[in-house]
């Protein structure tokens, strides 16, 4: 920690409360809670898992759409604290609102969590684009895999509270039926969020910014009209966002539907929520390692690794049978989960110009949103249409090579070039 400023720290600490919201609502807790209430309705496991799928194609699709305008306007002095702090109170108050859904009734449980995602999804947009405020280029990818780092260590505090209240209502130990547990675990995810979010909303400052003009809204859509038509300029990005969008389309739905995934195995809660906390244990220091590796070997080639272990992942997901398969499989994951994130990050805020950074970030968020649709729509009717979830993984696996070839033609920014000003012009 001391290696770092006091911004720079106050920025990852909010990774460190999020990733409570990532582990808990996207991963473990929620899915299993949802997969057990659209159970007892009666819905097919396939089905609830299609389900699932479609929300995350619903709410990723709805903010892809909104994401580059609101980043365009953010980038007017003072915004972008506004419209993080917006999506985060949104965030927050309807992963609260989880605990209070009434028993059986699934289809509300997916609706309070389409907007506790469009406000976690929301305010990651504009968290990921401080980077360029908080830290400098020379500095992103240690910085930006600290963050990660922070967020995994941070998330097993209130994971693991989590899964102690579970396990000792489930075993008889504490006056509470296990759905009570989970609705009890939801709320120290929001309490967790909001606290740890306090030094990023005191000690973060808009650094880089465009001057406030008249009519903002109109001038936003101007400069977002200009970008689009001339985006031809900004090969470097352009290439590298098509490359992410294909593997991070990948990352994305191993991560939101790995345990519904599992439960579709017939694995049982009990195993799959330590299976997780330790992944997320795991995942910590390979996340710092990547950003360490990165600096000694560059960006591109840590990014390589990822994919080619994502495609390792996918592959073995086809033949998975035992409860040892799925700790070999959650391992695998660990290993390259928070690096290929974190380096993704960095590798992009180098390339953007700083006071376009939330324009820029905007259309980083409509790829990997819009990537964000594909893969779980892939994976949902696959899963409907052969009865197999196990082959809409596998099929995930020509995502991550399009992304890989296409990031063979992505230059790998050099940490001391000054930024291209190209686009601030």
């Amino acid at each position: 920690m001391a290696k770092y400023t006091k911004t720079e720290k106050s920025w990852a600490l909010y990774d460190w409360g999020n990733s409570a919201y990532s582990i808990i609502i996207t991963t473990a807790v929620f899915p299993l809670f949802y997969k057990a209430a659209a159970t007892d309705a009666g819905v097919e496991l396939a089905d609830s898992t299609a389900y699932l799928s479609y929300t995350i194609a619903i709410f990723t699709f709805i903010l892809a759409m909104i994401g580059p305008i609101l980043g365009t306007i953010a980038d007017y002095e003072g915004m972008k604290k506004r419209f993080f702090t917006g999506f985060f109170l949104l965030g927050t108050i309807s992963t609260a609102m989880l605990a209070f859904v009434p028993e059986g009734e699934w289809l509300w449980l997916l609706i309070c969590y389409t907007f506790a995602a469009l406000g976690a999804t929301g305010a990651n947009l504009f968290y990921d684009a401080f980077i360029v405020d908080v830290t400098t280029t020379k500095r992103m990818n240690r910085v930006s895999a600290f963050g990660y780092g922070l967020g995994y260590i941070g998330s097993t505090i209130p994971f693991a509270i989590a899964i102690l209240i579970i396990l000792l209502a489930q075993n008889g130990v504490l006056p509470l039926s296990v759905t009570n547990a989970s609705r009890v675990a939801f709320l120290i995810t929001a309490v967790w969020w909001l606290v740890f979010t306090i030094p990023m909303l005191r000690h973060v400052k808009q650094v880089h910014f465009i001057k406030r003009e008249a009519s903002p809204v109109v001038q936003s859509f101007r400069r977002l009209g200009k970008t689009i038509r001339e985006i031809r300029q900004y090969r470097a990005l352009l290439l590298f966002l098509i490359a992410y969008f294909f593997y991070i389309d990948g990352v994305g739905t191993i991560i939101a539907l790995s345990t519904a995934y599992g439960t579709d195995l017939g694995l049982s809660a009990t195993s799959l929520l330590i299976v997780l906390f330790a992944t997320q244990v795991v995942a910590a220091p390979f996340a710092i390692l990547y950003g360490r590796l990165a600096d000694r070997f560059t960006g591109k080639k840590m990014l390589y690794v990822g994919i080619i272990v994502y495609i390792i992942v996918c592959i073995y997901a086809f033949f998975i049978e035992t409860i040892t398969d799925f700790w070999i499989l959650a391992m695998l994951v660990a290993s390259s989960q928070g690096g290929i994130q974190a380096l993704s990050r960095s590798y992009f805020g180098k390339l953007v110009p700083k006071q376009n950074a939330n324009e820029f970030f905007g259309f980083y968020n409509i790829f990997g949103k819009f990537a964000a649709i594909s893969g779980p729509l892939l994976v949902g009717v696959t899963a409907q249409v052969t009865g197999n979830t196990s082959m809409g993984v596998l099929s995930l696996v020509v995502l991550f090579v399009i992304g890989f070839v296409v990031l063979m033609f992505v230059p790998e920014p050099e940490p001391h070039d000054p930024v291209d000003e190209v686009a601030a012009e």
